[in-house]
């Protein structure tokens, strides 16, 4: 679609109206997760890509998820907003100030579900693979880049039949290196190298159907045929 300078301002209004108004509907434990990163300096997060998950947690049934990756703690807020009570959230997160983070926000949660949520401290790379099998009905990714090809290798064993993957940030825009992420070709940072082979293998996979979303810095959905 090719868009003129009024589209452009046209589209920047439409998403900044959205947004603002998806931020003003969130529950309040979102808003605990974002004073969190508010006092650890992390980078915001889109409100439309946190209700963008909790409606596909909720669409889609799911009642075991798991949440990866540092600085994922609006979107785990979100996925735990929507638990029903038989449900559980796994967040793994590799480092000692992001698992601390989590832990403060799971006591809140505790009280507002029955749920069962867990925290893991480790690196999702190795973690990962110590799961067991077709046990989980959604996956949601965030954070490093190592973390995306580590979740997408071990997906297809993880995920029940149907399951979704979905990978945050896949524009690549939120990392510190980030000169543009995919939309700047010159871009050469890690996370933005790893997410053009990571879109390219998950759109070729025969086993996933599978799109992308301008929602937040990009998301790609994976549903398990």
């Amino acid at each position: 679609m090719n868009m003129d300078r009024t589209s452009f301002e046209n589209h920047a209004r439409a998403w900044d109206w959205i947004e603002t108004r998806e931020f003003a509907l969130e529950p309040d434990l979102v808003h605990e997760a974002r004073t969190l990163m508010q006092e650890d300096n992390d980078p915001s997060v889109s409100a439309c890509e946190g209700a963008m998950l909790s409606m596909f947690k909720t669409m889609s049934g799911a009642s075991s998820v798991i949440v990866i990756g540092t600085g994922s703690l609006v979107q785990t807020a979100r996925i735990a907003c929507s638990l029903n009570d038989d449900d559980k959230l796994t967040a793994v997160d590799s480092t000692p100030q992001g698992h601390s983070q989590i832990k403060r926000l799971f006591r809140t949660a505790a009280t507002m579900t029955r749920a069962t949520l867990r925290t893991v401290n480790a690196d999702p790379t190795q973690f990962l693979s110590r799961l067991n099998g077709d046990d989980y009905d959604l996956i949601v990714v965030c954070g490093d880049a190592s973390n995306y090809p580590a979740a997408y290798e071990q997906a297809p064993r993880l995920l029940r039949r149907h399951g979704v993957i979905i990978f945050t940030d896949v524009l690549a825009m939120e990392s510190p290196d980030s000169k543009g992420g995919l939309t700047n070709p010159a871009d050469r940072g890690d996370k933005a190298v790893a997410m053009r082979e990571l879109i390219d293998a998950v759109t070729d996979d025969d086993r996933f159907i599978s799109a992308l979303s301008q929602t937040g810095w990009g998301m790609l959905i994976a549903t398990l045929q």
